[in-house]
């Protein structure tokens, strides 16, 4: 549906001599194969666009058009005077859709407008002084004619913007539908591979899930790859509602830094980078940082997130390893258990697990003698060690 165009041809009050009209009409053809000829010499834009279908498609085009001009200038019957130019007009905004389609600017429509109006008044209005016409009825035409172009140029703005704004709706939408097929386990490779042909997006090696607050979300997307997938409605996570999921493509080895620069101070969290296909990994890891309070980077913090995988599991763990201390007053077992996780820590290193407890070496020798006479022979089996160190972690 066309924008509403402001009609400065509406009402205009000329109406040329029929003889004048006839001597134009018939040289319709003619005016618009030097148009376009014009257009293809003079923007760079249609420079070898035009040739073939296409051509003579435009050139049919300006010929309605003009056709329609001259309507509206003789006063013809039947033209409804309120909107004179509505038929051309709706062709002009038809004309610009396609533009847009075909990839070409207004700054080049514009400028074939300049010249197609040029052109047109120079073939026209010489007739018009051949058939007579007065002076003062040739500027009025003048007047008119380029009142004409300006309605059409608009109408094809107006059908350009249109179409550009309907495409980047079509195609954002294709978009969210590629991000959440990448999200959903259940989705076939295909399904996901004919996504995103449909959307138009060259798959990068790598996708990385970034959680951003719904405030930064706009600078993070203005500093990331313009190839950067928004997921509307990530999978549900309860409490979540104000924070956005982006798919950052090819952030991955030292490119990686670069991404946590951008996202700095603005509480967002990167999860690690996957085979694109394989995003849905990144996104879970970044949830269950998320959860534990972890910010910016998750593989910072991997040990945390290792240990924190399965909570049941550890407390498990952690209560089989530490049975041997139950019959131990609770301070006790207390105090043997900080020295056993430091001695695991430093490696044995009496001096350091003294420094790092705030007691005296002789302290942690003693504690140590203690958990020998509990644990025994355990304390030397590397799988135990191994136990003991998930579960004191």
């Amino acid at each position: 549906m066309v924008r509403r165009i402001t009609r400065r041809t509406a009402g205009h009050g000329l109406q040329l001599p029929a003889r004048a009209v006839s001597e134009m009409r018939s040289e319709l053809a003619v005016v618009a194969d030097r148009v376009v000829d014009a257009i293809i010499a003079d923007v760079p834009g249609y420079e070898g666009a035009l040739s073939g279908p296409m051509g003579e498609n435009i050139r049919t085009a300006v010929q309605l058009a003009l056709g329609g001009f001259l309507s509206l200038a003789s006063g013809r019957r039947g033209v409804d005077p309120r909107t004179p130019a509505a038929p051309s007009v709706e062709g002009a905004y038809q004309l610009g859709r396609g533009e847009a389609r075909s990839g070409r600017s207004t700054d080049a429509l514009l400028a074939a407008y300049r010249i197609g109006a040029r052109v047109s008044w120079r073939e026209m209005s010489a007739t018009a002084v051949r058939s007579g016409m007065p002076a003062e009825t040739v500027a009025s035409f003048a007047e008119l004619v380029f009142a004409y172009i300006d309605e059409l140029s608009a109408a094809s703005v107006a059908g350009h913007a249109d179409e550009v704004t309907t495409a980047g709706r079509a195609r954002q939408r294709l978009l969210e539908r590629l991000a959440q097929h990448l999200l959903d386990d259940d989705t076939p490779v295909e399904t996901v591979l004919d996504a995103a042909q449909r959307a138009e997006w060259e798959p990068p090696t790598t996708l990385t899930a970034v959680l951003v607050p719904d405030s930064q979300l706009r600078p993070v997307l203005s500093a990331v790859a313009a190839s950067t997938l928004v997921v509307p409605e990530p999978p549900a996570r309860p409490g979540a509602d104000r924070e956005s999921l982006v798919l950052v493509p090819d952030a991955h080895d030292h490119r990686r830094a670069a991404l946590l620069r951008v996202l700095g101070d603005r509480g967002a969290l990167a999860g690690p980078a996957r085979p694109w296909l394989e995003v849905r990994a990144s996104y879970d890891r970044a949830v269950r940082a998320r959860d534990l309070g972890v910010e910016l980077d998750t593989e910072a913090h991997l040990t945390a997130l290792v240990l924190s995988a399965d909570a049941a599991a550890r407390a498990d763990l952690r209560a089989q390893v530490l049975a041997p201390l139950g019959d131990l007053r609770p301070a006790t077992a207390e105090k043997l258990v900080e020295t056993l996780r430091s001695w695991l820590l430093h490696q044995g290193r009496r001096e350091d697990v003294a420094e790092a407890l705030f007691v005296h070496p002789q302290t942690v020798r003693y504690r140590m003698g203690q958990l020998r006479e509990v644990y025994g022979e355990r304390l030397e089996d590397p799988d135990f060690v191994l136990a003991l160190t998930v579960a004191l972690g």
